[in-house]
């Protein structure tokens, strides 16, 4: 069934993704560096925005956000328009992580799909895409 195979490839996913940085020598989840990533792109993003942005539950996004901020890589600052709102930015040392490990993410996406060939990548990608109505 597909929810299975889609969660069997999550696992496989999510194991490549933490051996993959946990070797190279970065402390992060993979909804960790979504979230710096998506800081980076929209600076000032609020917690609300983040979690839409990463596709992601924001009931929880706090502490994807809390955890960020205890390494040092993300600061929140209360919005001067909405004060109950939170203001995200990269740290100095949040945009330093994200630059030397992005390559090492990148890199990883071809291995977590290592078994198809370019054109079964590329095929599969935009079918992803289009089963999550993204395309």
């Amino acid at each position: 069934m597909a929810g299975h195979l889609i969660r069997r490839l999550h696992q496989q996913s999510t194991q490549v993704f933490q051996a993959g940085t946990r070797a190279a020598g970065f402390d992060m989840t993979s909804v960790q560096f979504a979230a710096l990533d998506a800081i980076a792109a929209q600076p000032g993003i609020d917690q609300a925005g983040l979690a839409a942005a990463i596709s992601f539950d924001r009931a929880t996004i706090g502490g994807v956000v809390d955890r960020l901020e205890g390494k040092g890589l993300v600061q929140r600052a209360v919005s001067a328009a909405d004060r109950r709102a939170r203001r995200l930015t990269l740290t100095p040392e949040g945009r330093r992580v994200l630059a030397a490990s992005r390559p090492v993410v990148e890199a990883l996406q071809a291995e977590i799909l290592a078994p198809l060939t370019r054109a079964e990548r590329k095929a599969f990608l935009a079918l992803a895409q289009k089963a999550l109505g993204l395309a």
